[in-house]
């Protein structure tokens, strides 16, 4: 790597800092979190973006009556480059989650505390230490005056943690930002290590379930139909059921099979000698991608049937959530260039995975866009006392400015 932009990256620290302090005073949490959304946290970027050289920013902000200003914010910086054939995305996202219980955190989440090498409070980690790494490497290239061989953009996008309805969703319907011959960096996953580069996505299906039976008082189940018995032999029907019918495994994939687990539940009778006529339970499915989620579904409706016929009661089932993903190529240009990134600046050698968890990678591989997932951290994100190392976002900002400089 050339030795100005290292010793730049070496010396941000301070600037890392500052920027992870900045965006965790201003909570970007989704309305239906109970929040106001990202616009205090992307008018704040955008404006300090510009104090620091870039200047080149774009805003492409979805209407949402319910958050702060009547929208969500997506912001796009560039670096123009020598050629604009081929694009470097690093797209991070804006928003965060609630901090959770109050009592499990030894700080307030919202105040920055450094600490041992470490960063700490609610989104330092998901995903501000991506974002603050590729406006590192960026600032890197704008500081020395280097225009990079193509053009870089940074993607800053709303509602990742709640399914990017008014993020990369909103953006892939509404503007014409992306060609097939681009490609994105997504810094919002990854291991301790930085070995691991993800190209694939389990589809996900997210479903309720409501059980109506009939009901009855608790010493007289002969007069009722019991929708709480009935839904938790569904429940175990189905998890077992589901993962022997769809039992191939794919070595690809932590863990290398398809999931079927139940999950929330909701409250059904408020004293315990009623049985219950109603019972609604949700379950999370992560099925390998060669089963359909039209496969899994006829299989649900057919376990559903005889649980109705053994307890003669009825089942209805809402899809919450559904999401089938296309996998990034292994031989796709961007895979190849991280990995010899990550063996010269880390030593590391990487491998390439598939992941049950869900990411914006997944709506860009199903547009035609070939999308990595890929950071070095620690995963405590969603966690009390969230943190990120500020070795990995200054390892990961040197990862970033060598695939902005690289030809490709």
């Amino acid at each position: 790597m050339d030795h100005a932009i290292s010793a730049f990256i070496d010396g941000s620290l301070p600037l890392a800092v500052e920027l992870e302090t900045e965006l965790t005073k201003r909570p970007a949490i989704a309305p239906v979190s109970g929040g106001e959304g990202e616009l205090d946290k992307a008018d704040f970027l955008e404006a300090w973006l510009r104090t620091q050289g870039i200047r080149a920013l774009e805003r492409h902000d979805a209407p949402d009556p319910r958050a702060k200003g009547g929208r969500r914010p997506n912001l796009v910086a560039t670096l123009p480059g020598k050629q604009d054939r081929r694009r470097l995305w690093i797209m991070s996202h804006l928003d965060v989650v609630p901090p959770g219980e109050a009592a499990l955190w030894k700080s307030d989440p919202w105040t920055v505390v450094q600490k041992e090498g470490r960063l700490i409070g609610r989104g330092v980690e998901d995903n501000q230490q991506g974002l603050t790494a590729s406006v590192i490497a960026a600032l890197a290239l704008v500081k020395q005056g280097i225009r990079p061989p193509h053009t870089v953009k940074l993607l800053f996008v709303a509602d990742e943690e709640m399914g990017s309805e008014y993020g990369i969703q909103w953006l892939l319907k509404n503007r014409n930002l992306f060609t097939p011959e681009d490609m994105v960096l997504i810094p919002d996953g990854g291991d301790s290590r930085g070995a691991t580069i993800e190209i694939a996505e389990k589809n996900l299906l997210w479903i309720r379930f409501t059980t109506t039976g009939l009901q009855a008082h608790g010493s007289r189940p002969d007069q009722g139909a019991n929708a709480h018995l009935a839904a938790a032999d569904l429940a175990l029907s189905l998890h077992t059921g589901l993962s022997q019918r769809f039992a191939q495994r794919d070595a690809l994939f932590e863990p290398d099979y398809s999931t079927f687990q139940p999950t929330k539940q909701e409250a059904n009778v408020p004293n315990i000698n009623t049985i219950p006529g109603e019972d609604v339970f949700y379950m999370d499915m992560r099925i390998l991608p060669q089963y359909s989620i039209k496969t899994v579904l006829e299989e649900i409706r057919r376990i559903s049937a005889r649980i109705e016929a053994k307890y003669q009661v009825s089942i209805a089932y809402t899809p919450v959530q559904t999401m089938e993903s296309q996998p990034t190529r292994p031989d796709a240009p961007l895979v190849g260039l991280l990995s010899q990134a990550v063996k010269e600046l880390y030593q590391v050698d990487t491998r390439i995975i598939g992941v049950g968890g869900g990411t914006v990678g997944a709506h860009l591989r199903n547009a035609g866009i070939p999308a990595v997932v890929w950071s070095r951290m620690d995963n405590t994100a969603h966690q009390p006392n969230e943190y990120t190392v500020l070795a990995h976002i200054l390892g990961d900002a040197k990862v970033m400015a060598w695939l902005m400089l690289s030809e490709c």
